[in-house]
């Protein structure tokens, strides 16, 4: 229904062009043109513009102005659905979603089948997990819009999410008849794993599996395709064919910690001996791969525990990785590990600092990098930090700053020792100095806010 206080041709391109400027962000024109329309006595109350006038100050950051100007424009108009669709997002800028939602249904009143109103409205119904009612709305969508790819995906992902399957899947294979045949592309790709998740989480598995073994060529995302195999196949039991396809995925990718754990599964392996020899093997065959090495030490105990962490941590400390402590963190667990790894690092610092090698008796190899002593420093500092040994953390973090006064982490992990052991306001100090080291660093600059609070 129009607004009961419809405004005359030139006005109205007014208007019009004050929800241009409003689109395209103008937000000062859009009041300028506003100003315009409301300075004539016949319009001074006109609700619509009002409504408008009211949410450009709102984006300009004016909120009280904004629902002013809002609430005297809805009560000079409460037939206007742009009144109360400008109300409702109004309300859900205020993260107000319930008194939102009324507020598009008043428009919705007034204007049944406005498609922005709807979609709104829906995006609503789903933040607040109103299923059934984000299920009606995506069928007045569909029903409006049936030609457009999102109205199909809409609906039927409304039934998926109340976990009405069969329904889902019979919208979606309606959908799939409309489509040209042989126009394939990359949505085509995407709708069609759609469909093989929604099967899968229907509980047909070997209905998912015919599924991917007849369109998988339709398929754009070749890795997704193995993933699904692979899943589908341990699921089912058929452990040969999933060891195939998870052996093909970490040809692929030797980095993906995952496809161990599932190749693993898929081989039945029992106790770590076994595991341990799977890893081996993949160490073997793919040397730069750090992902089996690191699997390795989660099983290896004892000497070959003791061998395999040192190779690690020279190879971490040699190239400087600063995140090879957390890396190294999951470990922690096994207060033997702890020990050697303590042992192993302390050594290092000895011997570097003495020698520049990781072992005083390796005098035949060559000497580490400068850095290699630095970033044992600085793993021992959130080693003990870790420990919750605060002087010794402090101790070993000092030596690094020592050692290299301009790296920004070595602040950074001082402010969070301090912070640990309660010191708030020396934590600050100290996060404040990294921040002043780098300006532009956005999470420097976060922390740094954060440990003022």
């Amino acid at each position: 229904m129009p607004s009961s206080n419809p405004l005359p041709p030139k006005e109205n391109s007014l208007f019009k062009r004050i929800l241009k400027c409003y689109e395209q962000k103008q937000y000062k024109n859009g009041l300028k043109f506003a100003k315009q329309i409301l300075s004539n006595p016949k319009f001074s109350e006109h609700g619509e513009t009002l409504a408008m006038k009211g949410l450009t100050l709102n984006c300009l950051g004016r909120k009280e102005e904004a629902y002013e100007y809002v609430r005297r424009g809805l009560r000079n108009d409460l037939r206007s659905h742009v009144c109360w669709h400008v109300y409702g997002l109004l309300q859900r800028s205020d993260k107000k979603y319930d008194e939102a939602i009324k507020c598009y249904r008043n428009a919705l009143k007034w204007e049944k089948d406005n498609i922005q109103i709807l979609r709104d409205l829906s995006l609503l119904q789903i933040q607040m997990r109103d299923l059934e009612g984000y299920r009606d709305t995506r069928y007045q969508l569909f029903m409006l819009r049936p030609t457009q790819r999102a109205s199909w995906i809409g609906f039927a992902m409304s039934y998926h999410l109340l976990k009405d399957y069969e329904m889902a899947l019979k919208i979606l294979d309606s959908f799939k008849k409309t489509l040209v045949q042989g126009a394939y592309d990359y949505e085509h790709s995407e709708l069609l794993l759609y469909q093989n998740m929604v099967i899968q989480e229907s509980g047909a598995l070997d209905d998912a599996l015919n599924h991917l073994d007849e369109f998988h060529a339709e398929i754009c995302d070749k890795l997704s395709i193995k993933e699904t195999w692979g899943n589908l196949y341990l699921k089912l039991g058929k452990y040969s064919s999933a060891e195939e396809v998870y052996r093909e995925l970490l040809d692929r990718n030797p980095e993906n910690t995952g496809y161990y754990g599932n190749l693993q599964d898929a081989l039945q392996l029992q106790n770590s001996d076994q595991k341990l020899q799977l890893l081996a093997e993949y160490r073997e065959k793919c040397p730069k791969a750090l992902a089996p090495a690191r699997l390795y030490l989660n099983f290896a105990q004892g000497e070959v525990f003791r061998q395999e962490v040192d190779r690690y941590l020279r190879r971490g400390l040699h190239k400087g990785v600063p995140p090879l402590f957390v890396d190294l963190r999951s470990l922690y667990k096994d207060q033997e590990k702890v020990t050697v790894i303590q042992q192993l690092v302390e050594q290092y610092v000895d011997a570097l600092s003495k020698t520049g090698r990781f072992n005083e008796n390796e005098v035949k190899e060559p000497k580490e990098p400068a850095s290699a002593l630095l970033w044992a420093y600085y793993f021992l500092a959130q080693h003990y930090d870790f420990l919750g040994n605060t002087d010794k953390a402090l101790q070993y973090i000092n030596a690094a700053i020592e050692h290299t006064p301009t790296l920004i982490e070595l602040f950074v992990t001082k402010g969070r020792i301090y912070k640990h052991a309660g010191d708030v306001n020396e934590a600050y100090k100290w996060m404040d100095e990294a921040q002043g080291l780098d300006t532009a660093d956005r999470y420097i600059n976060s922390k740094c806010a954060k440990y003022m609070l």
